[in-house]
């Protein structure tokens, strides 16, 4: 791949509780299904043409062992009773020719509801700058996503979020993963 450019994409969660923070991490890859790649994470544009394909079509092209690049969300706790949150927001612009943003919240405190809205909002924040919507930063989600949708420039947003709360003697460890698939 001298120009390597993603085709497909999917999203995927986990979390993980072990004696060892390294372990807690494997784990929640795991539940994830994603433990046996060899990730590299990269940053936030999605290419143009980049297509959401369901968890389970995106699973069955990995190849134990591969590289795979991703946008991954992580927070760990060995905190008892700390919640933590990793979420992963998506932003589709209307034209496919353009392209699209993920972002990635990691965070202590949230629920799953506020760290999926901050994700999303982010998300479509970067792409609503790309086509100079500056909206509020201090409005609600759902004014914005209003404001958002209404400018006819997205599709759709979206976001997957992992949340959990620490153990008594364990490290807790939550993901949130994009994964990049390449034709």
């Amino acid at each position: 791949m001298n120009n390597p450019v993603p085709t497909q994409i999917f999203l995927t969660k986990g979390v993980g509780q072990h004696k060892y923070q390294l372990k807690s991490f494997e784990a929640a890859l795991r539940q994830a299904g994603v433990a046996q790649q060899n990730l590299v994470q990269v940053s936030s544009i999605l290419p143009p043409r980049c297509k959401m394909v369901s968890l389970e079509n995106g699973l069955k092209k990995l190849i134990p062992g591969q590289i795979s690049y991703c946008v991954l969300a992580r927070a760990d706790t060995d905190e008892h009773g700390r919640l933590i949150a990793s979420s992963i927001g998506v932003a589709l612009p209307k034209d496919e020719d353009q392209w699209g943003y993920l972002s990635e919240v990691h965070g202590h405190g949230m629920n799953n509801q506020q760290a999926g809205d901050l994700a999303e909002d982010l998300a479509a924040g970067m792409l609503g700058t790309t086509f100079g919507l500056e909206l509020d930063p201090d409005k609600a989600w759902s004014e914005k996503e209003q404001a958002y949708r209404s400018s006819g420039l997205f599709v759709k947003t979206a976001n997957i979020t992992q949340t959990a709360k620490g153990m008594e003697g364990l490290w807790t460890t939550t993901v949130a993963i994009a994964m990049f698939l390449f034709d």
